[in-house]
């Protein structure tokens, strides 16, 4: 369901994403974000997926670096430590809720699918149930639209560092020439 003003997403950027996941990837919108060394990091998704499965989750991360880093966020604790301070500070509800008011404006831009209407992801907009979610958003969106997942970046630091995730697979490919005896290569590696 590709809109027309939106680019569909290139074989490159698709057969990287699949690098990443270790399998196809399904309802791609858009590459919704790339990391410095220029691979996709965030997907914009289809809320349905072309099996017909609801799918809420707009932006998602599919950077195993970036995955990596996030989840040891998540192990240390905060997701609860951010619930607390949205259940106290209202001022941070009320960005919260506006980055829930965003989410949900972005995915109807793909389609409406009702039964997820109204359901953003994340756990938004009174908690914080996945911080990929809100990582993913906010590479996407840009600071200044998702509080947590600004502040939950900020505390990953350089997770593309030391080296590019495109360095390492060229490095890879350059390493594996293709199988001469498919007629595709003379064995070269070139």
């Amino acid at each position: 369901m590709s809109a027309p003003d939106r680019p569909s997403p290139q074989p490159a950027d698709l057969a990287a994403v699949e690098r990443q996941l270790g399998r196809p990837p399904r309802g791609v919108a858009e590459v919704a974000h790339r990391c410095p060394c220029g691979e996709p990091d965030v997907l914009r998704t289809e809320p349905r997926l072309p099996d017909g499965t609801p799918f809420p989750t707009t932006y998602y991360a599919t950077c195993p670096r970036l995955t990596g880093a996030v989840s040891t966020l998540e192990t240390a604790g905060v997701m609860k430590e951010m619930t607390e301070r949205l259940a106290r500070d209202e001022e941070l509800a009320a960005a919260y809720g506006r980055a829930h008011e965003h989410y949900l404006a972005r995915r109807a831009e793909l389609g409406d699918v009702p039964e997820i209407d109204g359901i953003s992801a994340g756990g938004m907009p009174t908690r914080v149930k996945c911080l990929h979610v809100l990582v993913g958003h906010a590479l996407a969106a840009g600071p200044g639209v998702n509080p947590l997942g600004d502040e939950a970046l900020a505390m990953l630091g350089d997770w593309w560092s030391p080296t590019s995730c495109a360095a390492l697979h060229a490095a890879e490919d350059a390493a594996d020439p293709a199988d001469p005896a498919d007629g595709s290569s003379d064995g070269s590696g070139a």
